[in-house]
């Protein structure tokens, strides 16, 4: 099958030779047509299958037969609205909508926070065919009368399921609120969860279903790998791995923010040229982070989950987690940004006797056991036990339960569930759901990780009285379009 056979538009056919690509994926010889016809969709494809050339496409076509819409300034009327969860994807997004709409007359334009409104406000006035934008900014700006979404004729969802995990279901649904009833809806899902089909079942009206690989499945281009390491020798070895392997592009992954930033600045210690992306870099220092590791002329770029869906480069080699994931869909996020569009890659994994747990869970998800390998050097101490995981004001403990800090008094900062100064304090309340603490709660804002507590979830308190034992005592507050010839880029 060829692009030309799907009936696209000639000027989007011209944009995708451009790229060098004649041959679609699966994902996109089935969503293009679907699209084109007028119908909603629900789409799920393993990350790094084309997933956006595969709405972008069909959108910038039947957008380009359509009739122009203006608003009552008379400028271009938003026709088009892509929602994603982080500002790299929505980024990611808007470069795949002009890179195949170059020869169309439809303007589009990016919108998310960590950046000034203004410009976007201009932009807005100036008018837009196509928005992609990530909820908190979008809402702000609704907030504030600088946008009309009324004229809106298709919805896209994209990573919808991350969007859930990250809490913005309350959003997503004050967005709909604003847009026409009648409209075509899109969802495109990484993974079909049941809250997924939930979602669906509310938003979409009798979708096709597209689903191209079962759910949660890996990649099968990607070879991955567990070395079980020492927790105290876990930086060691990463940077032993990048040094003995000659690997020049590697995207590692840290489940904390200041987790990220610790391992930037051992491995610039160690010679190896890293830079961190979070939730708490500025937007500029996200986007040169992300523009030097694409061109190569950083070699490790370290990343919060927060990352996982808004990186996309071409024959990334080496994966890192350097930490697991404490939910086990991000392990296939995580690992789904090597190995794309028909490219070999490699997923590795450093294990300590802590999250033993996490990889039987990631392994029973992805219905395989993942190959243990021993470093030699670096076989971790077997009298080494297990200890609880602290993420925030959240506890993972070894046994799998998880509990939240306590508050108060008592204990020093580094002990969990300890408070800062003062009287003593008790240990924290067993109740958090599991998989929480992964992500920011309910209006945590554009992609941004939410506020976390310092490391072991207390502030510093004044003194407090005895801890009852559920709580803390009084004191401190818990502080591809194909193949090359593939598919365009996603």
């Amino acid at each position: 099958m060829s692009f030309e056979s799907l009936g696209l538009a000639l000027p989007l056919l011209k944009a995708i030779a451009d790229a060098g690509y004649t041959t679609p994926t699966p994902i996109q010889a089935q969503a293009i047509p679907a699209v084109m016809q007028g119908g909603d969709l629900l789409a799920g494809a393993q990350t790094g299958t084309g997933k956006t050339a595969g709405f972008t496409l069909p959108m910038l076509h039947r957008l380009s037969i359509g009739e122009p819409v203006l608003n009552k300034r008379g400028k271009p009327a938003i026709r088009a609205l892509v929602l994603t969860p982080t500002r790299e994807l929505a980024a990611q997004v808007e470069e795949s909508v002009k890179t195949y709409g170059k020869y169309l007359p439809l303007k589009s334009m990016v919108m998310f926070g960590g950046v000034g409104m203004q410009p976007q406000i201009n932009r807005l006035r100036d008018g837009v065919d196509i928005l992609v934008a990530t909820p908190g900014r979008l809402l702000d700006h609704a907030q504030q009368g600088t946008l009309d979404l009324s004229q809106v004729q298709m919805l896209v969802l994209d990573e919808a399921d991350r969007m859930l995990d990250m809490g913005f279901v309350h959003d997503i649904k004050k967005v709909l609120a604003m847009l026409p009833a009648k409209k075509q809806s899109l969802l495109f899902s990484a993974t079909f969860s049941d809250d997924i089909k939930n979602l669906a079942d509310r938003l979409l009206n009798a979708p096709a279903l597209i689903e191209v690989a079962r759910r949660n499945q890996t990649n099968e281009s990607i070879a991955q790998k567990v070395h079980p390491v020492g927790r105290e020798r876990k930086k060691e070895l990463l940077a032993h791995l990048i040094k003995t392997g000659n690997w020049q592009q590697v995207l590692v992954f840290t489940r904390m923010k200041h987790g990220a930033n610790r391992l930037t600045d051992y491995l610039n210690d160690q010679g190896i040229s890293a830079m961190a992306i979070h939730g708490n870099k500025s937007q500029g220092a996200r986007t040169k982070a992300l523009a030097e590791f694409k061109t190569g002329d950083l070699q490790v770029l370290v990343a919060t989950d927060i990352a996982a869906r808004g990186i996309d480069i071409d024959q990334l080699p080496h994966v890192v987690n350097f930490e697991l994931p404490n939910v086990s869909e991000d392990y296939v996020h995580r690992i789904g940004r090597t190995g794309r569009a028909g490219a070999l890659g490699e997923a590795v994994s450093l294990v300590c006797v802590d999250e033993n747990g996490f990889l039987r869970e990631i392994e029973k998800l992805i219905k395989r056991e993942i190959p243990k390998e021993i470093v030699p050097g670096f076989a971790p101490d077997p009298s080494e036990r297990a200890e609880p995981i602290v993420l925030g004001r959240m506890i993972l403990n070894p046994n799998g339960s998880r509990s939240t800090s306590g508050g108060g008094g008592g204990g020093r900062g580094g002990r969990p569930g300890g408070g800062g100064g003062g009287g003593g304090g008790g240990g924290g309340r067993s109740s958090a759901p599991r998989g929480a603490g992964g992500h920011a709660p309910h209006g945590s804002r554009d992609g941004g990780a939410p506020r976390q507590a310092a490391p072991q979830g207390q502030r510093p308190g004044g003194g407090g009285g005895g801890g009852r034992p559920a709580g803390g005592g009084g004191g401190g507050r818990g502080g591809n379009p194909g193949t090359r010839s593939s598919p365009p880029k996603r």
